[in-house]
């Protein structure tokens, strides 16, 4: 029997749509188990992109609020985001082929739409700029991170490039400042276990066998604070983060560790100070070496009193 594949619909301003395939289920339309699948959209919302065409089947038909609940159906939807507040830095094209492309990202800018940010991404503002519409970032870092970013841009290459990271074959170094300790055993590695933690914003280290794996040394000291670079073998979630707080060295500017603080209105004056410096690997097409460094730079260390608002 012939494999079904996906048919999403084109994308909307940059914006790829959404999917979810119909579970086994109770549900006698297909508004009701969207209502219940998506607790935090209200059933208005859904109503309207119903009502307005933008929840279609895998044939591109409109699904409409009365349609019949059919398992195993594939839907699409499109996201909107209302009042998306324009976020004031722009990410730098580095490097550019018929298959790669690598980008200089600034803090603040997520990679990928979530949550309240859509077109204020780095992946749907550079698809609309470059007319792009296959563009998939082959990796990402946190909205709070600046620095490298590796797109694909043709899905008929993109795997090659993934296997990289799923390989480990690919040598990433950041840099980071935080508190200096003249006590640790510098340079040193941390190896842990890193799972989700009770917050859904926040990893931790827990018992087990460790997943991760962070070489760690100081690149400069100035008093209390020190410039580190930190070479992550691993790729998990929050990984650098997670291993300097752990540390007792939580970067500066960092709102999740080890703390969670309430999020408000949004700093630009003091960004997380952690950077995707460079990134390193022979290109699975060509056989070519390729490495890439950051523009971006962090704060000087003799301008921490500034950041500090001292």
């Amino acid at each position: 029997m012939a494999l079904h594949r996906p048919n999403p619909p084109p994308g909307r301003n940059g914006v790829g749509a959404s999917c979810v395939v119909l579970p086994t289920g109770p549900w006698a339309t297909v508004a009701e188990f969207l209502f219940q699948r998506f607790p935090g959209v209200p059933a208005s919302v859904w109503l309207q992109r119903m009502e307005s065409g933008d929840v279609v089947d895998d044939q591109g038909q409109p699904v409409t609020a009365h349609c019949a609940y059919t398992p195993k159906r594939r839907l699409y939807y499109f996201r909107a985001v209302e009042a998306e507040p324009r976020i004031p830095f722009e990410a730098e094209v580095l490097w550019q082929d018929e298959h790669l492309l690598v980008v200089d990202k600034p803090h603040f800018l997520p990679v990928l739409p979530s949550g309240k940010y859509l077109q204020e991404t780095v992946l749907v503002r550079l698809k609309n700029q470059l007319g792009l519409e296959a563009l998939s970032p082959i990796h990402r870092i946190d909205r709070d991170t600046a620095g490298l970013v590796l797109f694909s841009v043709q899905s008929a290459t993109r795997n090659a490039y993934q296997a990289l990271f799923r390989e480990r074959t690919v040598h990433k170094t950041y840099h980071a400042i935080a508190r200096w300790n003249p006590d640790l055993p510098w340079p040193l590695q941390r190896a842990s276990r890193i799972a989700p933690a009770a917050h859904f914003m926040q990893q931790e280290e827990v018992d087990g066998a460790p997943n991760t794996l962070t070489h760690l040394a100081p690149l400069e000291v100035l008093g209390r604070w020190a410039r580190y670079e930190l070479r992550p073998v691993t790729g998990h979630r929050h990984q650098l983060r997670v291993h300097m707080a752990a540390l007792g060295l939580p970067l500066l500017g960092d709102g999740i560790y080890p703390t969670l603080t309430p999020e408000g209105q949004t700093d630009y004056a003091r960004p997380l100070q952690l950077l995707a410096q460079s990134i390193e690997f022979i290109d699975p097409l060509s056989g070519v070496v390729r490495k890439f460094e950051s523009r971006r730079t962090l704060r000087n260390l003799t301008d921490i009193g500034n950041y500090l608002g001292l």
